[in-house]
């Protein structure tokens, strides 16, 4: 009888150390509710600084570069390479913009990092403010496949906008449509022609000498 009840317990004791055919779902889901708890208080952050800008700054359009935005930003690392690399060329061929672009834009407003928020409250790996991320119908800003995607599709209607020249495209992506019309092309804002000639730089464009045309073309650098 002795050696029953030992066989018995053994043998309960092998079902019991495999987990259920659903235990990495019990266990998302018992972690979702800390999850949803942290991306709500990074949104709640967002909010907050928005409101404070508007205040501030009026309801404008204007992005800043990741290294300016470093105070009220969530910290995480940049997302893996391979990982934005595919993120950047599916946004690509959606939006029809060129990859070398994005990732120019991705890298000068973000880092790579999809937590970054701004001092003005633009969002997640391109920035996005949360009225365009609206208008985008973005559920979720900090998401790197929505932020991207959205991005490329801003980039893609400001760029018909300006006939595909990128100098005005990149300009109105930093300080706003408004401001480029107004100024009737690169706005005389310092960051933005930083920006502007920054992310040119980077993919062998030049700034066009005058910035009083919204048709003067970013043209390839002379060797």
């Amino acid at each position: 009888m002795l050696e029953r009840v030992v066989i018995f317990i053994a043998g309960a004791g092998l079902v019991f150390a495999q987990p259920p055919a659903n235990f990495e779902e019990s266990v998302r889901a018992a972690m979702a509710p800390a999850v949803a708890q942290q991306r709500a208080a990074v949104q709640k952050q967002a909010a907050a600084v928005k409101e404070a800008n508007l205040a501030a700054f009026g309801d404008s359009f204007f992005t800043v570069p990741f290294a300016r935005a470093e105070t009220g930003t969530a910290d995480c690392d940049p997302l893996p390479k391979s990982e934005l690399n595919s993120l950047i060329e599916s946004a690509s061929q959606k939006s029809g913009v060129d990859a070398q672009l994005v990732r120019a834009v991705i890298d000068q407003e973000s880092g790579g990092r999809p937590c970054a928020l701004s001092a003005r409250g633009a969002q997640g790996l391109m920035q996005l403010m949360p009225d365009t991320a609206d208008d985008f119908e973005v559920q979720d800003a900090f998401d790197p496949k929505q932020n991207v995607e959205a991005g490329a599709k801003l980039l893609k209607s400001l760029l018909n906008r300006y006939n595909n020249d990128a100098s005005l495209a990149l300009s109105a992506y930093n300080a706003g449509a408004s401001r480029v019309d107004e100024a009737g092309g690169i706005p005389p804002i310092a960051e933005t022609t930083d920006y502007v000639a920054e992310i040119l730089s980077k993919l062998n464009l030049v700034k066009p000498k005058t910035t009083d045309s919204l048709t003067a073309a970013a043209r390839p650098a002379e060797k």
